[in-house]
């Protein structure tokens, strides 16, 4: 199973503030906007994504079809393929994908 380019999302309380704390660590704005409270930060091959306001827990993110550059990826295992994968192993979903649909999808899974 491929999970795609990975990368952690954190919700912060200050964004301005996480964006310096991360810049020190050697990190750079990669994508997002400041003024919509947002960032993604690259350092190398890591990605973080900064978020305030948007959720109340730190998320894992996994990008089937994207490599850690935001590349589109030739080959890559279905959005869909991987949630039937999980499944079968009995992962507890929070969300999920209706399995008609096509083209880009998310679903959230719980580590319980």
């Amino acid at each position: 199973m491929k999970l795609g380019a990975f990368s952690i999302s954190l919700a912060v309380k200050d964004i301005k503030a996480s964006k310096a704390f991360y810049e020190a660590l050697g990190f750079s704005v990669f994508a997002g906007d400041l003024e919509k409270n947002y960032l993604i930060m690259k350092n190398e091959s890591s990605l973080i994504g900064l978020f305030q306001g948007m959720f109340e827990n730190n998320i894992l993110t996994f990008n089937p079809g994207w490599d850690q550059d935001a590349n589109t990826l030739e080959k890559f295992d279905d959005v869909r393929d991987i949630q039937e994968h999980l499944k079968s192993k009995e992962v507890t979903f929070a969300s999920e994908i209706e399995a008609a649909d096509s083209g880009p999808a998310s679903f959230v899974v719980w580590n319980v």
